[in-house]
């Protein structure tokens, strides 16, 4: 789905607002402060139910506001189309889909599959390995809508078996009992390395090419790092078993997909520990465009690629590139202070929106 307006009310900064987008790229732009990054939040809350900078999603409504609403109109083969998501502080979220309620927006047809760039989410390439878990988990979800079951099976048998092991651990049952919960585990841990091992091969060659793009100087990877090799539920269960005592010890599972890692690179060091922050903006970048065509050809839908304050850190050539790349296909959104400092931002295709503290000033201008 193309999307074309979005409406909120009650959001952040925002009382009420609503803005246009263009079918390329739309440029956001006003002062430090203005809310442009809550326009982008509100996106992606729109498109997946979810905030994108916060777990605490009573930061998301207006102060002294009651509840928050968000409603995104689209547009997928000239057929009209519209999201909905409400929340109010304590309650379940009011979530509809062309005004049918759902559970998760993850499960509408038309739902715009989005990626996200924010300057925190450098903690992706820098931070603690859950996170890129988690974030290769959204990709396979993205990719395979279907596999998204997987990881919850996982988490449910790894919690299950954890609570096992605090019952051995106080006496309440017999060590022999956490065998049954082995195979269980084992067998959902398999189907989820694989699955995330065929996302990390579908972005990894496409990864390196954006790297190069971007000027990543030197040869940038990506790799899947698994805890086991185990070629099957059997033989990771083994590897359960053998490591039970340690388990015992320490209070939790501690081997599995669950201390799986992406691993970025940059002529073969970790940029994780070895990288400036330029270099792992760049991987970050080239990540999410990777992913973006990715998911564009596996799914034949680009998604909708969300950038806040990416330009202000960038040099005037890698500034072009990337303003060329956005501008290749899809549907991009780019925050800025300065509309000088997207390339091509004042050209008649582009769609630009001013906003001020709390105010859509100016709606979409584009050809």
């Amino acid at each position: 789905m193309r999307v074309e307006r979005l409406q909120l009310r009650d959001f952040r900064c925002y009382e009420t607002a609503s803005l246009g987008l263009g079918p390329g790229l739309t440029v956001i732009h006003g002062p430090n402060g203005a809310g442009k990054t809550n326009l982008l939040e509100a996106l992606y809350f729109a498109c997946t139910g979810r905030s994108c900078r916060t777990t605490n999603e009573r930061e998301m409504v207006r102060f002294g506001a009651r509840a928050t609403r968000v409603v995104l109109d689209g547009r997928d083969d000239d057929f009209p189309h519209q999201l909905s998501v409400g929340f109010a502080p304590g309650e379940a979220k009011r979530m509809t889909a062309d005004g049918a309620p759902l559970q998760r927006l993850l499960d509408a047809p038309h739902r715009p599959l989005v990626c996200v760039f924010l300057p925190d989410r450098l903690e992706l390439v820098k931070g603690a390995p859950g996170l890129r878990r988690a974030h290769l988990d959204q990709v396979v979800a993205g990719l395979w809508p279907a596999r998204a079951a997987t990881r919850r099976a996982y988490a449910q048998a790894l919690a299950q078996r954890n609570a096992l092991i605090s019952r051995v651990r106080s006496g309440a049952c017999a060590r022999e009992a956490v065998a049954a919960w082995d195979l269980e585990l084992a067998t959902h841990g398999i189907a989820l390395r694989d699955d995330r091992a065929s996302a990390t091969r579908s972005v990894a060659e496409r990864f390196e090419l954006h790297a190069g793009a971007l000027g990543l100087t030197g040869s940038a990877t990506i790799a899947y790092r698994p805890r086991t090799q185990a070629a099957s539920p059997r033989e990771l269960a083994a590897e359960l078993g053998e490591r039970l005592s340690q388990d015992l010890e320490r209070g939790f599972t501690g081997h599995g997909p669950h201390r799986d890692d992406l691993v970025f690179r940059n002529e073969g060091h970790e940029l994780r520990a070895y990288g400036s922050q330029g270099q792992q903006r760049l991987a970050l970048l080239s990540l999410l465009l990777a992913e973006r065509d990715a998911l564009a050809a596996e799914r034949e839908r680009p998604p909708l690629v969300l950038l806040d304050d990416v330009m202000s850190e960038l040099d005037h050539d890698r500034r072009e590139r990337l303003a060329r790349e956005l501008r290749r296909g899809g549907q991009a959104i780019v925050t800025t202070t300065d509309l000088d400092h997207v390339p091509g931002a004042r050209d008649d295709d582009v769609a630009r929106v001013e906003v001020a503290r709390g105010a859509v000033l100016g709606d979409v201008v584009a050809a």
